[in-house]
């Protein structure tokens, strides 16, 4: 098993910056594919960026050229840094770890209780 914890959220103005951190429990975080979720107020939760075990990354076009993911696996630890925000980019920010086999990033394994992220115009 592993445990996520999600932090870095927070207000922003719109066109600013975040970094968003997961770090994650246990000795095995460099088997995972790990991923970054979001959902918004009345909307569904949706993928935003995934990173494979061995460092492909993968972004929902909505973010991408915006947010860069990554992971240090000496730390255990994923992040996602997000520039440019816009208001819509308002959501609750998840973690979440895909153990093999791995799924592609549809049916994660393991999930983090989430940071909100709020960009004002």
């Amino acid at each position: 098993q592993v445990q996520l914890v999600e932090s870095g959220g927070g207000l922003v103005q719109a066109g600013g910056s975040l970094r968003l951190s997961c770090a994650a429990s246990g000795r095995t975080f460099s088997n995972y594919a790990m991923g970054w979720f979001r959902q918004a107020p009345g909307k569904e939760r949706e993928f935003v960026a995934g990173i494979s075990r061995r460092g492909s990354t993968y972004y929902a076009d909505s973010v991408k050229g915006r947010f860069t993911i990554s992971r240090d696996n000496a730390k255990n630890t994923m992040y996602l840094q997000m520039n440019s925000l816009k208001p819509e980019d308002t959501a609750v920010y998840s973690c979440a770890a895909d153990a093999p086999p791995y799924s592609d990033f549809r049916t994660m394994d393991y999930w983090g209780k989430g940071t909100l992220v709020t960009v004002s115009s």
